[in-house]
């Protein structure tokens, strides 16, 4: 069995981390948390590292892999620029899995996304509806604006010129070019994502429900296994384990 460090053990996801790793062929050999012992002290002997865990941490974590040459998946949401270069630095020297989201589905998503909004282009708008539960403490969420990206990109728009996040009072008629995001957030839910393109007479839909958390949790395993089983230095992210898995 390889073994899995977990940055983020006592967390919601560290949990189920924790309780799920021996099916992917893990041993835990470090559970790591902000008042549990230091990464550095604690995972020397980790194949691989998944960190969970909030976004202050991850300059700590990459620091770490960098100098123990341990390969890492990341689901920390919320990164700033510091945090992706800190990514691309330790990328130059270990394989790096880095994902707004881990679900098989929504990585699906992306694709489709991207895909619907090369074809259905001229003449059709795009609105995006996510919803999460009532402790979630980012909007968008990540997945939210790697799907909003993945539209920009496929239409040659700059998102930040084009998002529109909300609308209130007389705003007047939607431009074209223009690309709603709306943040819903309420009760347990665990995860929607809604993309709506809207054409004249017709609408074409694109939607990922979560129904349990654990989709998340086996995907970073998936891609920690993927880690495991030897990569070259550089930047990944979820589309390229399930390509090559």
């Amino acid at each position: 069995m390889k073994r899995l460090a977990i940055v983020g053990a006592r967390g919601r996801m560290g949990r189920r981390l924790v309780a799920l790793a021996g099916e992917y062929a893990f041993s835990v050999s470090a559970a790591i948390d902000a008042d549990g012992p230091a990464l550095a002290d604690a995972a020397r002997r980790a194949d691989v590292v998944i960190d969970f865990s909030a976004r202050a941490q991850v300059s700590e974590t990459c620091a770490y892999c960098a100098t123990h040459d341990v390969p890492l998946v990341l689901g920390t949401t919320g990164l700033e620029a510091a945090d992706h270069a800190a990514l691309d630095r330790l990328a130059e020297v270990v394989a790096v899995v880095q994902a707004p989201n881990f679900s098989v589905g929504v990585n699906a998503l992306f694709d489709l996304v991207a895909e619907a909004a090369r074809l259905l282009n001229e003449g059709w708008d795009v609105e995006l509806v996510e919803a999460h539960h009532k402790h979630k403490v980012d909007a968008p969420s990540g997945t939210a604006k790697e799907l909003a990206r993945r539209v920009a990109e496929a239409r040659g728009w700059s998102l930040d010129a084009a998002a529109r996040h909300g609308r209130e009072g007389l705003v007047g008629a939607r431009p074209a070019g223009e690309l709603g995001i709306h943040a819903v957030r309420g009760g347990s839910v665990v995860g929607e994502h809604r993309m709506l393109f809207l054409g004249e007479g017709e609408e074409v839909v694109l939607e990922h429900r979560a129904l349990d958390r654990d989709i998340f949790v086996r995907g970073a395993l998936v891609a920690a296994r993927w880690l495991a089983d030897g990569r070259a230095p550089g930047r990944y992210g979820m589309g390229d384990v399930l390509r090559t898995r």
